[in-house]
């Protein structure tokens, strides 16, 4: 597919004359001055989601060259070609189809190219068997805790949608989360278990990922050791892979896997999802998928003008590229939310923190910025202050929810109150005589409203942020869809791990002379 590179078309000249003439020395209180409908013409309403805008440093002139930069980069014929299955992650030659796992069945998705039906038909179908077995979990009373063992986009999905729904979790079964191969985590989690009310989910989709596999092995060996040995171990292991042989090897009967144009980052509409599905059930994970889909549709058929996800990514190159902004706060205002921040970061930093193009040249401008964040209140009593006064600008990402799913009064006004105020504080500031008071305020951000959070609001949420980063990625001419820059640690762990364990362990039993001892002679 021949589509120009963002710095070589006349948008991205025009962007540049933009941020000369008012980009450079925009100012937000001004601008709400002279504009008393700015709010009305910079707000998006999207499945949802409600997104203002207006405390964002564009004018109409600069959104009118993004929009052009869409159209010049040919973003829209980029889309889809991802919704139709083409080969877009162009260095693994394969498709791009996660949005194919929410998609309503074969008869009632008109808009799903007929290539795509028989793949379609796969998807429901192990789908269905997916939400029979969380079913039959959720049904079992011998069964009291589930643990997933998984890591990156194995952990990171169903783990934060877990949380995020945990008003809709019904099963009462505790649900548990192992990721990191220091063994400090799994131990944890082991010592409030019991091996005949465990069930343990492995999730790899090779069933070779070291640092879950370790885990794997580990926990198989407690369970057999505290009292498993005699029960049957297909019943306690499921494995969410795609290489059955391995994990029948391992013991397993029970599998659920997806397919090679599924990204880690974009599997938790997938069996991935399962942890989630056993919580709220599997018309709650339908709505979940609903919620997604219906987000999907609204990107792939809205106008850029109105398109949520379009005006997102192209907010981002803006600051990205012209202001200078190399990092973004995410400030969920919602404790449920609290794992979202770092859900996005996987999905934003691992597709678009890249330094090359499709071609392989190196890039002459940024791309992906540095996410970071806490739930509010919490981050004001952190970080909030670096916000305000510190010396660099971080546009924040405020996302709030009008409903409480608690009885508590005046807490959801309060919260609420703060993070209106946050927002406003940012932008306009105080002056305080250029003292330590001051608060030069003119700093950016974008609220994002839900209603509810539901399990389609939280679906809609995801698959907006999805789509942004496939929107600024497209126009930064990279692909957002392979992941290289995982690989080179982990092979060079593999080389060191045996030099560092071989040999006398003697120093190694918490000296730490002993240990960087050990260091020395491995390099």
């Amino acid at each position: 597919m021949n589509r120009p590179r963002c710095d070589q078309t006349p948008a991205w000249r025009e962007l540049g004359r933009c941020y000369e003439q008012t980009g450079r020395a925009f100012d937000l209180r001004q601008a709400f001055a002279a504009e008393p409908d700015r709010f009305d013409r910079f707000s998006v309403n999207a499945p949802q989601v409600f997104a203002d805008l207006s405390r964002n440093r564009i004018d109409a002139a600069t959104t009118q060259a993004l929009l052009a930069l869409a159209q010049e980069c040919r973003l829209e014929l980029h889309r889809d070609a991802m919704f139709a299955g083409e080969a877009i992650n162009t260095t693994e030659g394969r498709a791009v189809l996660h949005t194919l796992l929410r998609c309503p069945r074969p008869a009632a998705g008109d808009a799903v190219a007929p290539a795509l039906q028989p793949l379609l038909s796969e998807v429901h179908n192990t789908l269905d068997a997916m939400l029979a077995f969380a079913e039959t979990l959720r049904a079992d009373p011998a069964i009291t805790d589930v643990v997933n063992i998984g890591i990156g986009g194995s952990d990171l999905g169903p783990q934060m949608a877990v949380l995020a729904l945990d008003a809709f979790a019904d099963s009462g079964k505790r649900l548990h989360f192992v990721s990191n191969v220091d063994g400090h985590e799994l131990a944890a989690c082991l010592k409030r278990l019991q091996p005949r009310s465990t069930v343990f989910l492995i999730a790899s989709k090779t069933f070779t990922t070291v640092e879950t596999m370790t885990n794997a092995h580990s926990a198989r060996r407690w369970f057999e050791a505290e009292g498993g040995a005699g029960l049957d171990i297909g019943r306690h292991f499921i494995g969410l892979t795609t290489n059955l042989a391995a994990a029948g090897a391992f013991g397993i009967r029970t599998t659920f896997g997806f397919w090679d144009w599924v990204g880690g980052r974009y599997s938790v509409w997938s069996a991935i999802g399962l942890p989630l599905a056993v919580a709220i059930g599997a018309a709650g994970f339908r709505d979940f998928l609903a919620g997604a889909h219906a987000m999907d549709e609204h990107f792939r058929s809205a106008p850029l003008a109105g398109n949520l996800p379009v005006r997102l990514g192209l907010l981002d190159v803006w600051y990205r590229n012209f202001l200078g902004f190399t990092s973004r706060s995410i400030a969920p205002y919602h404790s449920a939310l609290r794992r979202f921040p770092a859900y996005l970061q996987q999905l934003e930093m691992e597709s678009n923190g890249k330094r090359v193009d499709l071609a392989g040249q190196p890039l002459p401008y940024g791309t992906s910025p540095v996410l970071w964040g806490e739930p509010g209140t919490n981050g004001q009593h952190a970080y909030f202050q670096m916000l305000h006064q510190g010396t660099d600008v971080v546009p924040v990402e405020f996302i709030a929810v009008v409903k409480a799913r608690h009885d508590l009064p005046g807490h959801q006004p309060m919260l609420l109150a703060n993070a209106l105020a946050q927002a406003q504080a940012l932008m306009q500031g105080k002056a305080d005589s250029g003292g330590q008071k001051d608060f030069p305020g003119n700093r950016p951000s974008t609220f994002l409203l839900l209603g509810d959070l539901t399990p389609a609001s939280l679906g809609a949420l995801i698959a907006l942020h999805e789509h942004r980063v496939f929107v600024s990625g497209s126009l930064w001419g990279i692909n957002s869809f392979d992941q290289w820059g995982v690989e080179l640690g982990k092979v060079l762990a593999k080389d060191i791990e045996p030099r560092l364990a071989s040999g006398d362990t003697d120093g190694l039993d918490g000296s730490s002379a002993g240990l960087l001892r050990r260091i020395r002679a491995v390099f």
